[in-house]
């Protein structure tokens, strides 16, 4: 168990340096602050001061140290924009996202259950058909055109919900709406299948001659040995959220992570950027240990290979 754990915690720390390195280069690409931030008449001296200031007249490789140094001290630098330390931005953001993320993934995780276990209890009935069809549709939809319409059709159209920002339960009907179709559908799909091929199984059998309710065969016996399947679609459609989250941020006005990253990338406010790469990135780096650790205490035969 413990060889296991730290290869894959010595493959995540790796993958987590790569994306460091290479969003620092990237980031850099999209032009120089200066022009945002100064007025277009600015004189040469007072871009060089402001280069000098900030450290953008330096080389790139340079930069990248002094970078890496103030990483290891947990010191990420100062948001242009605010004149704040860009990682207490970044926290002061993250909680509103993982809130979205932890509603939508619990509501996503329960419908797929529902309706997945209800499908394959009656394999090409008219549930599974129908929910089969919801679900493809679901994963299939792009997040930023359901975003759109659901906003033109009940926020501009019917008035009923607001476009963006937080606040009631209101705020959060659109938002999470748009982001559990993906889990949802995805989920579904998989509970089906994993839920057709326990049921086949001898020991179903054996249950059904004992006597034991349908019920209880769906939701206790088969959905046991199905966990593995699903808890691995889930923590990969967990994982992929920040993905969906900084579209979905962006068109509803949700100031989480999401949006503050597509802003700072906007306003080529490197250091918010960067601290956003790192505490996402580190926060995923966490979540896919701990999902390791559930596949080889659910499957031993994992942490053997």
């Amino acid at each position: 168990m413990r060889k296991y754990l730290g290869t894959r915690i010595l493959q995540s720390f790796i993958s987590l340096i790569g994306l460091i390195v290479l969003v620092f280069f990237t980031v850099r690409l999209t032009g120089n602050p200066a022009d945002l931030y100064l007025p277009v008449d600015a004189s040469l001296e007072v871009r060089k001061e402001f280069a000098e200031r900030h450290g953008f007249n330096d080389p790139i490789i340079v930069q990248f140290g002094r970078f890496t140094i103030q990483l290891l001290k947990l010191d990420l630098g100062n948001s242009l924009r605010q004149d704040r330390p860009a990682l207490t931005i970044v926290l002061e953001a993250m909680p509103t996202t993982l809130k979205l993320a932890v509603v939508t993934m619990t509501i996503a995780v329960f419908l797929a259950i529902v309706i997945g276990a209800r499908a394959a209890f009656r394999p090409g009935g008219v549930f599974d058909r129908i929910g089969s069809v919801l679900s493809l549709g679901g994963a299939s939809a792009p997040d930023f055109w359901v975003a759109i319409t659901l906003i033109l059709l009940f926020a501009v159209r019917f008035r009923l919900l607001p476009t963006s920002g937080t606040g009631g339960f209101n705020f959060w009907i659109l938002p999470i709406t748009v982001l559990i179709l993906r889990p949802t559908g995805l989920i579904t799909q998989v509970v089906r299948a994993a839920m057709i091929s326990a049921l086949a199984s001898p020991y179903i059998r054996t249950a059904r001659a004992k006597g034991v309710g349908e019920r209880s065969i769906l939701f206790v016996h088969a959905l046991r040995n199905a966990s593995l399947s699903i808890l691995t679609v889930a923590g990969d459609q967990a994982v992929g959220f920040v993905n969906g989250a900084v579209i979905v941020e962006t068109v509803f006005g949700w100031p989480g992570v999401g949006k503050l990253m597509i802003d700072a990338i906007i306003q080529r406010d490197f250091a918010i950027v960067q601290a956003a790469v790192v505490i996402t990135a580190s926060a995923i780096f966490v979540m896919n240990i701990a999902i390791d650790v559930i596949y080889a205490i659910l499957d031993p035969r994992i942490r053997h290979r």
